[in-house]
């Protein structure tokens, strides 16, 4: 539920048009959601082997200081607070309260609204991790539901319904290599869309037995999404055709609404507002370990590093999140956002795949490798590990070229971490000199 719900948001509900756009037939269309899925798939499994030989609180940030410099380890905590993972959860946030105020009624404001979830939701979680952790189980089995619910009312639909089979649509490219490139594009939103299972591995230090269920929940995490999202995208396919799914920038309510009337498109307006819920849920759950770690290092305020000594919880770490995200989500800016979120995420994507390269180098001849169970070793170790950090990287470039001016704000960001970390680390050695 943990691994799910990271990636799951309300990404799966929008996003098919976007890959319409670019790619017009149904088997490219599929082929880019399962080329998605592959390739999270296979960043999956390098995950559960880093999480198995290293099962720390922190997760990438544990990976990337002990592989290469405690410094590289901050910067990524450094944009993780700033940038991704405040920035998504402002954005989904909005989303939320922008479904929230078509089923209820514009009562209240949406940033109000926006508001009040990210400050419920931190209030859970710092009541404990059993309860964070029930009522993410609990938002993961109703986005299950609502997907399910997407797809039996497609298939219902293409039972009931006698139809003429819609055009496609041209693709980008008539040429092979334009194919190619109008495939490449619509894998941004495609891995965005499967981006999150990595969050998991924040909390490793709190899971039960995290060398054994860490890696379990990784890779069937992923699968299981991958068998939702393909069967979302061709419900969307089928039922409105390539030309109709790149018309339409609410794909889960025109097939709804197809398939039962405006009642199913509010339907399906529930389950994107609880699939958002859920997303925000998982990320206040996960998320403020890596800070906690930054201070139990020395690299933070020595307060965010905090348990809370009857719940068990780093409390300030994850109102200081919360809070953060507060902010973005006040400021409006949120396309601008989610453009700099995804070149930063991908970049640390790719640069934590490396470790597994260091980490394995350093085990040679200790044994080690040979005790690790099948889950956690990465099948194709190292082409496949190499190719997913190219892919990562790719993805970096492909935002750069796209939008310029908004991942150029991502990298002054990232920058401007580098004399924070000189300040903390500088306050760090004068605090343990004797």
């Amino acid at each position: 539920m943990l691994v799910m719900g990271g990636i799951v948001g309300s990404g799966i509900f929008i996003n098919p048009y976007v890959v319409a756009r670019q790619v017009g037939t149904p088997v490219l269309i599929l082929a880019a959601w399962a080329l998605g899925g592959v390739i999270a798939l296979a960043g999956a499994f390098i995950y559960a082997e880093l999480a198995t030989r290293m099962p720390e609180v922190g997760g990438q940030y544990a990976y990337l200081r002990e592989a290469y410099h405690p410094a590289v380890a901050f910067l990524y905590g450094w944009v993780l607070l700033l940038v991704i993972q405040t920035g998504g959860m402002a954005a989904v946030a909005v989303t939320f309260a922008a479904y929230f105020r078509e089923l209820a009624g514009p009562a209240l404001p949406a940033p109000a609204i926006a508001v009040a979830v990210l400050a419920a939701l931190a209030i859970v979680n710092c009541l404990g991790v059993r309860t964070g952790s029930s009522v993410q189980s609990t938002l993961m089995l109703l986005k299950i539901l609502a997907i399910a619910a997407l797809i039996a009312g497609g298939a219902w639909f293409l039972f009931g319904a006698s139809r003429s089979a819609a055009p496609p649509v041209a693709p980008a490219g008539t040429t092979p290599l334009g194919t190619v490139r109008a495939l490449a594009v619509a894998m941004v939103p495609v891995l965005f869309a499967y981006g999150g299972w990595q969050t998991a591995n924040f909390v490793a230090g709190e899971i039960r037995e995290p060398r054994r269920n860490l890696p379990r929940a990784l890779v069937l995490g992923v699968v299981g999404v991958i068998v939702l999202y393909l069967g979302v995208n061709y419900v969307c396919v089928a039922v409105l055709g390539p030309a109709g799914l790149a018309a339409t920038t609410t794909p889960a309510s025109a097939v709804m609404e197809r398939a039962f009337g405006r009642r199913g498109s509010q339907w399906i307006a529930l389950g994107i507002a609880i699939s958002a819920l859920g997303f925000l849920s998982q990320s206040i759950l996960t998320a403020p370990r890596v800070y906690f770690a930054m201070a139990r290092d020395g690299l933070f305020f020595r307060s965010v590093g905090w348990i809370d000594p009857r719940r068990r919880v780093p409390t300030v770490a994850i109102l200081l999140q919360a809070a953060m995200a507060i902010v973005i989500a006040l400021s409006g800016r949120y396309d601008q956002i989610l453009s700099y979120v995804v070149s930063m995420d991908f970049l640390f994507f790719g640069l934590t795949a490396t470790c597994l390269f260091r980490f394995r180098r350093r085990a040679a001849g200790s044994g080690q490798d040979s005790r690790l169970p099948l889950l956690a070793r990465v099948p194709g170790h190292p082409v496949t590990t190499a190719l997913f950090t190219v892919v990562s990287w790719l993805v970096v470039v492909s935002t750069i070229v796209k939008y310029p001016r908004d991942t150029a704000v991502g990298f002054a960001i990232l920058a401007a971490g580098v004399p924070v970390y000189l300040v903390w680390s500088r306050r760090k050695r004068r605090d343990a000199a004797p």
